[in-house]
């Protein structure tokens, strides 16, 4: 087959679409095996675990200091550039890793690696749903986010490639990323419309203080799932090693099953948020969770129901990102739900920050539980904060009731 053959083919919408859920497929395969292998790594080079968890928070420094100026270049340059970008920057980054393996070194590849994501989620992403038909827009977008679920997913058991070479995990990620990088030479370049609603026009302070005015809590599920998630990935492997639980056993099982579970859950639960109401489901997601996390500090010398435990809290919180967003639709007009969208974002990125930095140094003083202490003390704050704010929402209603 000619070149000019394989252009044409790979830039038919059905092809470019998956080339695009191919690529957040590796960007979350990237994220999920870099932060429990340095995590691993880092431990076996005696680095203290709170500063571990410092180092697995560079990551999302890098999303943050990336969001304000991502949508100037893509409207200017096309979305192809910005995404070669991100894959080239993250290959080079990938290789660098195992080459120097100093603490600060490795925080500002980390940094790269999360600016480079950033620049792939945000082009992917706005590509996607500026060429997919209303009809199927919703789809498509849901195996968007199951791709890098999955990418996520499988991350972690990159770690028992560790035994091989140390090298081996970081050269397998970063040759993933140059079949991704070959593919996109393929694709014809597309920019945004003209009318292209983005954050960066809405962003005023006048929009932020309305979306938190209106839907604050909506805003909370976005920072929990951050703060679980890189908790997860980025402290458990350290406590395992300090608690003698099988390393194996929790990279292979334990850290896939909360990821893989909330891809199963993921429409039921949003189907029974239409039903019921999303703030419902949030306050049971939330309190179950609690429950779960906290039992766990009972039971982590049964492996098999720890295992159970982490997949069930994986089905209940692996949508709670999702749900926050629903919720959020709900609750602001259509003209704030950009802005309130990349707020949360932005508080993800902050909790993916927070949760490993917390979670580390309760390792150091607490250490047997103190991962489990960390996750369910957020869940029980989050169940508090859902009833206030439909407390809030209640005398709100009642004073409209009142007043007409």
């Amino acid at each position: 087959m000619s070149t000019n053959q394989i252009n044409k083919e790979i830039n038919h919408p059905v092809y470019r679409y998956w080339v695009l859920v191919g690529m957040v497929l590796i960007a979350g395969f990237s994220q999920g095996m870099l932060l429990p292998v340095l995590a691993v790594m880092l431990e076996t080079a005696g680095v203290s675990s709170s500063a571990n968890g410092l180092n697995a928070a560079a990551l999302y420094i890098g999303i943050i200091l990336i969001s304000p100026f991502i949508e100037k270049p893509v409207r200017k340059y096309g979305y192809k550039p910005i995404i070669i970008i991100g894959l080239v920057l993250v290959m080079i980054s990938l290789i660098l890793f195992p080459i120097w393996q100093t603490f600060w070194f490795w925080f500002i590849l980390r940094i790269v690696v999360g600016i480079a994501d950033n620049l792939i989620h945000f082009s992917t992403q706005i590509w996607i749903s500026s060429t997919a038909s209303k009809e199927k827009r919703g789809r498509q977008l849901a195996i968007y986010g199951l791709a890098f679920g999955l990418g996520f997913g499988i991350g972690p058991m990159m770690t028992q490639l560790l035994a091989i070479n140390e090298y081996l995990p970081f050269f397998i990620a970063s040759g993933f990323s140059v079949i991704a990088w070959v593919f996109m030479l393929f694709l014809r370049n597309e920019w945004p419309e003209s009318d292209f609603e983005t954050a960066s026009q809405l962003n005023t302070f006048s929009r932020y203080k309305q979306v938190i005015k209106l839907a604050w809590f909506a805003l909370l599920p976005g920072f929990l799932y951050g703060y679980l998630e890189a908790s997860l990935h980025g402290n458990y492997p350290v406590y395992a090693m300090r608690m003698g639980i099988d390393i194996q056993f929790v990279t292979v099982l334990l850290l896939p099953s909360f990821v893989f579970g909330s891809l199963f859950t993921q429409l039921p639960l949003g189907i029974l948020s239409d039903k019921i109401g999303r703030s419902k489901v949030l306050k049971i997601i939330f309190f179950f969770g609690f429950i779960l996390f906290f039992s766990m500090s009972f039971v982590e010398h049964l492996p098999w129901v720890l295992w159970i435990l982490f997949t069930l809290s994986g089905m209940l919180l692996g949508s709670s990102f999702s749900l926050g967003i629903a919720y959020l639709a709900d609750l602001v007009p259509a003209n704030l739900l950009p802005t309130g969208t990349v707020m949360t974002g932005v508080l993800f990125a902050v909790g993916s920050m927070i949760g490993p930095t917390v979670g580390g140094w309760l390792i150091g003083v607490v250490e047997q539980g103190a991962i489990y202490y960390s996750m369910s003390s957020m869940l029980l704050l989050m169940f508090v904060a859902a009833l206030l704010f439909e407390r809030i929402n209640k005398k709100s209603v009642g004073k409209s009731t009142e007043s007409a």
